[in-house]
């Protein structure tokens, strides 16, 4: 009696053991994502890791910024950049996965004022009495204000347009320059425009896809594991594709 209690104690304590020493199967991936993509990659982020026993940590920031720290070295597992010449350029240098480069979704571009009830549209737009100033994204760094050169240039108004631009570094700070006011007008994400806090605010004008080039949103994995895999997949399920047309985008094989 005493042998056979002695056994299964020491099998209870071996097994204890065994669990302790075990790693973990689990992994968390550091996502450097695009700023205009935050919100709807933390609906994405909810989906993932209630079906994967994967986690994601979310690194925001400019695509500009983030690729700048991924040529430094920076640990991130999966980039999904706002443009698609960045990450092309990652694989080009030889920093990315060779076979990972995938569109994962199409920007909109939006005319948005903080002001409510305008009929804003092509119109509006080129009538320069209805503004002072349109803030716009630097269209030689920023996909979305390569999309916004390009529509003024399809309504031949670049030159009205000219003297009454503020250029933002980025999307995001082109959006703030409009919410706060220091912009009449400003040619933004759609996907800002639908976010808890604005989307009943202000007036907006979702611009016609066929009036610019498609704003394409490029990822690309950094680190070649399972997990990062895993995720990659899980942005082409339907999941996902429900979650960016909720939040102001189109899907790459889908066109409006």
């Amino acid at each position: 009696m005493y042998g056979k209690l002695k056994y299964s104690l020491v099998n209870a304590i071996s097994a204890v053991l065994l669990a302790a020493t075990v790693p973990a199967y689990g992994e968390t991936l550091n996502v450097a994502v695009a700023a205009n993509f935050v919100a709807a990659l933390e609906a994405i982020q909810i989906e993932f890791e209630a079906e994967s026993e994967h986690t994601i940590r979310i690194i925001r920031g400019s695509s500009g910024k983030h690729y700048a720290q991924i040529r430094s070295g920076a640990p991130f597992d999966v980039f999904l950049s706002a443009d698609a010449s960045r990450p092309q350029r990652l694989l080009e240098e030889g920093v990315a996965v060779a076979d990972s480069l995938n569109t994962y979704a199409l920007g909109q571009l939006a005319l948005w004022s903080r002001e409510p009830g305008i009929a804003l549209g092509e119109e509006y737009l080129a009538n320069s009495a209805n503004y002072t100033t349109i803030a716009m994204a630097n269209p030689r760094v920023a996909p979305y204000g390569q999309a916004a050169a390009e529509l003024l240039e399809y309504l031949g108004i670049t030159e009205l347009v000219g003297q009454k631009r503020v250029l933002g570094e980025n999307i995001a700070q082109t959006f703030q320059f409009a919410y706060s006011g220091n912009a009449d007008l400003g040619l933004v994400a759609y996907s800002q425009t639908l976010s808890a806090n604005i989307r009943a605010q202000g007036s907006t004008w979702l611009v016609p896809t066929h009036l610019h080039q498609p704003i394409r949103q490029d990822l690309v994995l950094l680190k070649d594991s399972t997990a990062a895999r895993e995720f990659v997949a899980f942005m082409d399920s339907a999941v996902v594709a429900q979650i960016l047309l909720q939040h102001g985008y189109l899907l790459p094989r889908v066109k409006r």
